[in-house]
């Protein structure tokens, strides 16, 4: 496991800082989707979606991601995460991604989950980890 640390830790963890999360996929192309992202306690990194797309089944398939993400204000400053996949799971996604609400949007709940969404959190633990600052 590379650690996650100084500012690729702060662009993950601090700030509306927007997450690139590119998949592979079964016919050799790349799947790139726009997400937010937060760190736990553990230093990995936690995305969260609801079921039905087809990034998370990539994903799931996979097992593995590069997450980029840019300094808020300074594209020029970024860190990218190439990760793989250690757990899956409903429970707890729908606290998580109301907690990514707050962060992001300042909403205390998500506003546009769907009457019958299901929601999933995927934590994702660095494998390497490149930090670039450029200008």
């Amino acid at each position: 496991m590379a650690e996650l640390e100084g500012r690729s830790l702060e662009i993950v963890r601090d700030g509306k800082n927007y997450a690139v999360v590119s998949i592979p996929t079964e016919d050799g192309s790349v799947q790139a989707v726009v997400v937010w992202a937060h760190v736990d306690d553990n230093g990995n990194v936690t995305l969260n979606s609801a079921e039905g797309r087809a990034w998370p089944a990539n994903l799931r398939k996979a097992g593995k991601a590069t997450i980029t993400m840019m300094a808020d204000g300074n594209p020029y400053e970024w860190t990218s995460i190439r990760a793989r996949l250690v757990e899956d799971t409903h429970d707890g996604a729908d606290e998580d991604i109301n907690m990514l609400a707050k962060k992001y949007i300042d909403e205390d709940v998500y506003p546009w989950k769907g009457p019958d969404e299901i929601r999933v959190k995927f934590t994702l633990e660095p494998e390497k980890v490149t930090y670039i600052k450029q200008g």
